[in-house]
């Protein structure tokens, strides 16, 4: 068994692992045997040449994590290392990367350093590199070699984020198939930089100073392999002309976008997810046809942007649409008449009445699952909801009503959120819970109720009734619910002498009963605030969540 250090493993397969065991000093007498050695999470300051040159036979080099800087990092350091495959340099502290290293590395990973300078040989003249990880350093762009690549073509991923970079680096390897340059500087992207790149499939340029004149209709159009681009939190005010047509997710969210063109997304025949969210767009500026032919695309998210409606040429395949945090006031008869794929639709925190929901706009939505109308102004339970809904949140809005059937034949509906509403027992229509024969959870707090509904369905797991009127437990209050998991009660007006602990004692399924405080009087009950008490399970948090 060849010497194995202090405080480390070591394997007969050449494995040397000196991972974490405070080493101040590179250990001496290593075995010239070994294939792979660990020093990761140490306090290593120097790597001594006399001892590193013993080791030529050595693949993985793992020193990530400790304190090396340049000065205790020679030039040509690892220049005998004649096998090494991977080279691990990560979160120590060095201020310029290594000047020479070897031929035939693999993997270079210098990540989470101060760098503010590469060599052409640091990951030139490479043949067989794959990877380089240069994110968090302080590269600027005098610091880069113009063929800092050179001969190494053959490297396909390249991580630059959060440097300091406001070009695009030069000559960049052809057969790059992933490229992050998120967080840096960037204003602009010099023509022609991307024309070779004929394979990279990722592109990450999120969070830069970009604006449409720092890029042309051509920047992107060559890359005929890209199938992920992300440009968001830039400074862009129009959608980039020429986007490639294999596109499959596209961020263009938190910009200043303020319209989507009737032909300049229609080329993307593979576009699944736009994602635009976060800008200034308006229903009149999106073109009627700017989705036509996206017969892929399938999610789409227009959250927080200045819809006052609901745009019209929708894409007709959509099944995720996002227009929650915006300022739409009505939905129309034919709004979504050609939305028959939607399943998850939120219109939440807009500015919707009661009156100016058509009650024929969702006739055509046969496959819609969720429904958000949540943070809005109705008054009343919308009527001609779709009947397959499995989720309806209608919470914070002015809900004083739920009309006579507007739930009838919503048996597939299995969480519905009224939460924070103005809703009273005789605002009801009887035998309006009864009908849901599949809901599990219901969210009635914050309401106005003054007792616990009656007739509510056999599949109910969990209710929440939290600051209410309640002001007594009946002994049948639960008979109906023989399912029940969770119920919520806190910050009510009830008694003891007026909570039948009967009520509870035949629910086999029950894990938590919140009740908070309550006392011999309704008085006393409010003065304690509802914060301690002799509740069954008392889980405040689950109290006031509103969604499960």
């Amino acid at each position: 068994m060849p010497y194995c250090p202090p405080d480390c493993s070591c394997n007969l397969d050449g494995t040397v692992d000196c991972g974490g065991v405070d080493l101040k000093e590179f250990p001496r007498n290593l075995s010239e045997s070994i294939l792979h050695l660990s020093l990761q999470n140490n306090a290593l300051e120097v790597i001594p040449m006399e001892e590193l040159s013993r080791l030529q036979n050595l693949e993985t080099f793992n020193l990530q994590n400790n304190r090396l800087t340049s000065k205790g990092l020679p030039d040509d350091a690892f220049c005998s290392l004649e096998n090494l495959l991977y080279l691990y340099l990560a979160n120590n502290k060095l201020t310029v990367a290594p000047k020479y290293l070897p031929k035939t590395l693999v993997s270079a990973d210098v990540a989470a350093n101060y760098l503010t300078k590469i060599y052409p040989l640091t990951f030139g003249q490479k043949p067989n590199l794959r990877s380089i990880y240069l994110h968090n350093n302080k590269l600027t762009d005098a610091g880069l070699p113009d063929h800092m690549f050179n001969g190494s073509d053959g490297v396909g991923i390249l991580i630059m984020s959060s440097n300091f970079l406001k070009y695009v680096p030069k000559n960049l390897p052809k057969e790059l198939f992933r490229l992050h340059l998120k967080d840096n500087k960037l204003e602009k992207i010099p023509k022609g930089a991307f024309d070779h790149l004929s394979k990279l499939r990722e592109l990450y340029l999120h969070n830069n100073y970009i604006t449409n004149d720092g890029i042309d209709n051509e920047t992107f159009w060559k890359l005929s392999s890209l199938e992920y681009l992300d440009l968001s939190s830039n400074n862009l005010t129009q959608i980039p002309r020429g986007l490639p047509r294999n596109i499959v997710l596209l961020h263009l969210e938190k910009n200043a976008i303020k319209s989507i063109p009737g032909s300049w997304l229609t080329q993307i025949k593979n576009l699944e997810y736009l994602l635009l969210h976060n800008n200034k767009i308006k229903a009149k500026a999106i073109h009627p046809l700017a989705f036509k032919g996206l017969k892929k695309l399938h999610t789409f998210h227009l959250y927080n942007n200045m819809l006052e409606r609901i745009p019209s040429g929708l894409p007709r395949r959509v099944k995720t649409l996002m227009l929650l945090h915006n300022q739409i006031t009505e939905i129309s008869r034919n709004d979504f008449a050609y939305s028959y794929f939607l399943i998850e639709l939120n219109l939440s925190y807009n500015k919707l009445t009661s009156p100016k929901i058509h009650p024929e706009a969702f006739r055509k939505m046969r496959l819609l699952e969720s429904l958000d109308f949540s943070g809005n102004n109705l008054n009343v339970v919308p009527s001609g909801l779709p009947k397959n809904l499995h989720v309806l949140r209608l919470k914070e809005n002015e809900i004083n009503s739920i009309p006579d059937g507007s739930l009838s034949g919503m048996t597939k509906l299995k969480e519905l959120f009224l939460s924070n509403n103005k809703l009273k027992l005789n605002s009801i229509y009887p035998g309006a819970w009864k009908q849901l024969t599949n809901l599990q959870l219901l969210d009635l707090s914050g309401n106005q109720l003054s007792y616990v509904p009656t007739d509510l369905p056999e599949s109910l797991e969990y209710i929440y009734l939290q600051n209410n009127q309640i002001s007594v437990i009946s002994e049948n209050a639960f008979e109906s619910t023989p399912n029940i998991k969770g119920i919520f009660l806190r910050d009510n007006r009830l008694t003891t002498s007026r909570v039948k602990e009967i009520a509870f004692e035949k629910l086999k399924f029950l894990q938590v009963l919140d009740m908070g405080a309550y006392s011999e009087s309704a008085t006393e009950s409010k003065k304690d605030g509802g914060t301690s008490g002799d509740n069954l399970e008392n889980d405040s948090e689950q109290a006031t969540q509103n969604d499960k």
